[in-house]
C-alpha cells in the first residue's frame, strides 16, 4: 500500500470512555463476599431467576467500587463469557482488581466444571495484566457461592 492510499483510506475511529460520578470518598468498600453478594443483588435487574447473566465488579487499589459492568446475558443454562470483553472493561476503568459474578436461575449455587474453567482462564489473564481476580460469585435470589471463600482461587 503506498502513502497515497493510506491517506485516502477510510478507517473507523475507536473511542472509549469511563465516567464515575461517585466521589472517591463516597465509594463503597468491599471487605467480604457477603458485602459483594448484597451489592450485586441490589444492582441486578428482575432477571435473576430468568436467565443467566455475567457481570464484573471493578475495584481500585483500596477495594473501593469503581463500577459494575454487564459482560453477557444468555439463556436459562448458560451465557458466553469473553475474557477480552472483561479486560477491555477493566483496563478502561483503570481498576486494580475485579470480582466476577454470574447467576444460576435454577437456584443451585454449586459451580459447574465450565464455571471453574472460565474462572481459571480469566484469573490467568489477569495475572498477565496485573489485574487481580479477587473472587467469583455464583448468586441466586437466596444465596451465593464464593470461589475465594471455598479456596478455589489461586
Amino acid at each position: 500500500m503506498n502513502s497515497q492510499n493510506i491517506l485516502t483510506s477510510k478507517v473507523a475511529e475507536v473511542k472509549m470512555s469511563y465516567r464515575n460520578p461517585v466521589k472517591a470518598s463516597e465509594r463503597i468498600k468491599i471487605t467480604n463476599s457477603k458485602d459483594c453478594y448484597e451489592l450485586f443483588v441490589e444492582n441486578w435487574d428482575d432477571t435473576l431467576e430468568l436467565y443467566e447473566t455475567f457481570k464484573i465488579l471493578l475495584l481500585n487499589k483500596a477495594n473501593k467500587v469503581l463500577g459494575i459492568s454487564l459482560i453477557s446475558s444468555g439463556g436459562v443454562s448458560g451465557t458466553v463469557v469473553d475474557p477480552k470483553r472483561i479486560y477491555t472493561t477493566a483496563l478502561l476503568a483503570s481498576c486494580s482488581s475485579i470480582i466476577l459474578c454470574h447467576n444460576h436461575p435454577s437456584g443451585n449455587i454449586q459451580p459447574s466444571e465450565a464455571d471453574r474453567r472460565i474462572t481459571k482462564k480469566i484469573h490467568d489473564c489477569g495475572i498477565l495484566l496485573d489485574i487481580a481476580v479477587l473472587d467469583h460469585l455464583i448468586i441466586t435470589a437466596e444465596s451465593f457461592y464464593s470461589f475465594a471463600d471455598n479456596g478455589e482461587l489461586n
